[in-house]
C-alpha cells in the first residue's frame, strides 16, 4: 500500500512544486512535466541520500543538540538536509531553477515541505519516508 500511496502523492507534490514556483520565492519550474520529474527526483534523492547526509552531519548534530536532547537543533539539521535535496534536484533538472541560489533553495524547500505535508495529511495520503525507503530496499513488508 505504501508504494501506491507514493504514486498518488507524486502528482500532488508536483502541483505543490508549481504552487511554490508561483510564489515570489525565486523558484522556477517550466511546466507540469518538469514538476513531475522534479517531485520524483526530490523523493528519490531523499530516499538515496538521507542516511549519507545524516551520517555527514552526525557529529555536528550530536555536539550542538547534546545527543538529541535539544529537539530544535535536530529540526534545524533536518531542514538543512531538505534544502540540500531541493537544491540538488534543481541543479540536476533542466527547467527547475533557483533564481536566487541558496535563498531560493531555503525558501522553496521550506514552503514545499510544509505545503506537501499539510495537503497530504488533509488528503490522508501521508507516507513515512523511512517506510518508503524500506519498501524500495525490500526490507519492509507491504501490507
Amino acid at each position: 500500500m505504501g508504494s501506491l500511496l507514493w504514486l498518488l502523492q507524486w502528482p500532488i507534490r508536483a502541483a505543490v512544486l508549481l504552487l511554490v514556483a508561483w510564489l515570489p520565492l525565486g523558484v522556477e519550474v517550466e511546466s507540469f512535466p518538469i514538476a513531475l520529474l522534479a517531485a520524483a527526483v526530490i523523493g528519490l534523492l531523499g530516499t538515496l541520500l538521507i542516511w549519507p547526509l545524516k551520517l555527514l552531519f552526525a557529529l555536528p548534530w550530536a555536539i550542538t543538540s547534546f545527543g538529541g536532547l535539544l529537539t530544535p537543533i535536530s529540526w534545524i539539521f533536518n531542514w538543512i538536509i531538505t534544502v540540500i535535496l531541493f537544491g540538488l534536484a534543481a541543479w540536476l533538472i533542466p527547467g527547475f531553477r533557483l533564481r536566487n541560489g541558496l535563498v531560493s533553495a531555503i525558501l522553496g524547500a521550506v514552503v514545499y515541505a510544509v505545503l506537501s505535508t499539510v495537503i497530504l495529511r488533509v488528503l490522508g495520503l501521508e507516507v513515512d519516508y523511512t517506510r518508503v525507503g524500506g519498501l524500495l530496499t525490500g526490507s519492509v513488508a507491504v501490507g
